[in-house]
């Protein structure tokens, strides 16, 4: 009878193991990194969340997709700068002066509280910051994912440069190897706020250098950019720039440039695709996600870490709020008083 009971126990015991065996995704927090783990697709993201919640490695097959040159999370915290995933806000790339509007009105920053700095204000001032708060991180039979939340209006020297109270959430989501980034941002304010903000994600293959990269851009238009890299107002077509749009040999190119008018599919999403000997990584675009600027500059000096390539989903061209004012644009965003906006991108390796 106790042999029977034994038994019995150890039967229930492994019948209770079996679906965490089975389960595909986790989800581990290790002081302040999370980690979602896809176990079948052989991938795993990690997301910093006290260095402005950045992902900051895409590993397949213990390969990184995202160029991260840090030996650490802790030499990332000391020194924090530009790489993985970034977030850019309250408004991404540049404004063409220390200025923005909104609802007609021209809101100009205090240059003197340090968050905001240069003549041509670029990226925001949300990048590295340590206030994202947990929401949750957890994992089922179909995906983990990781959710952190901002509470931009909490921060006086943040409400003195853009005085929209609102709210950020930002869900990283791994599911089928894929990783979607996904943004909701509710404007708590009375009033209209704009919508200018971007991911600077800085993308890289392993199986060969960027010289032997070949790379496509899912647009129709070219932005025209004056000597401060901000958009003139003129646009002109893709091919102009690149004679097949589909085909873009790296090697013959510095880029810095802003794409607007993007190719849908039939769900609404744009593509941008890199490619190497036999990796392959595609970002894709939610419809609200109007614009992409492509970065991948050249060395500039011997021995550089150049090896990168950045799509960036952005919800309007480089100084959209400003364009916008001045009639050279027709497509920036708002939300309205209490409402919220949501658009994701994904990236989708092969290949590796």
């Amino acid at each position: 009878m106790k042999l029977q009971r034994l038994s019995l126990a150890v039967l229930l015991s492994i019948a209770a193991a079996l679906p965490a065996a089975a389960q595909p995704y986790s989800a581990r927090r290790n002081g302040d990194v999370v980690q979602l783990q896809d176990a079948k697709g052989r991938t795993s993201v990690s997301v910093a969340l006290t260095v402005g919640n950045i992902a900051f490695e895409l590993k397949v097959n213990g390969a990184n997709v995202l160029w991260w040159p840090y030996s650490s999370v802790e030499e990332f915290a000391a020194r924090p700068g530009l790489s993985g995933i970034p977030f850019l806000g309250p408004w991404a790339n540049r404004l063409d002066e220390q200025a923005f509007y909104a609802n007609g009105t021209r809101y100009a920053f205090d240059m003197a509280l340090g968050n905001v700095r240069g003549a041509i204000p670029i990226h925001g001032f949300l990048t590295t910051n340590p206030h994202w708060q947990l929401v949750e991180a957890k994992a089922d039979a179909t995906s983990a994912w990781v959710t952190s939340r901002l509470d931009f209006y909490k921060q006086p020297a943040w409400m003195k440069q853009f005085p929209f109270a609102h709210t950020i959430e930002i869900t990283h989501r791994l599911h089928d190897g894929v990783l979607e980034v996904a943004t909701a941002i509710h404007n708590l304010s009375a009033e209209p706020m704009p919508v200018a903000i971007g991911f600077h994600p800085y993308f890289q293959l392993t199986d060969s250098p960027r010289d032997e990269w070949t790379a496509s851009v899912g647009a129709r238009t070219r932005w025209l950019l004056a000597p401060t890299k901000v958009p003139t107002g003129a646009t002109q077509p893709i091919e102009q720039l690149f004679p097949d749009p589909r085909a873009i040999a790296l090697r013959d190119y510095d880029l810095d440039d802003v794409f607007g008018d993007l190719i849908r599919d039939s769900s609404g999403r744009a593509v941008m695709a890199v490619r190497g000997k036999a990796q392959k990584l595609e970002v894709l675009l939610g419809p609200r996600w109007r614009s992409a600027v492509v970065w991948a500059p050249k060395p500039t000096a011997p021995g550089q870490d150049r090896n990168f390539i950045c799509f960036e989903p952005m919800a309007g061209v480089t100084d959209a709020m400003n364009l916008s004012q001045k009639g050279l644009y027709q497509e920036l965003q708002s939300i309205g008083p209490g409402g919220i906006w949501k658009e994701s991108f994904w990236v989708r390796p092969s290949g590796f």
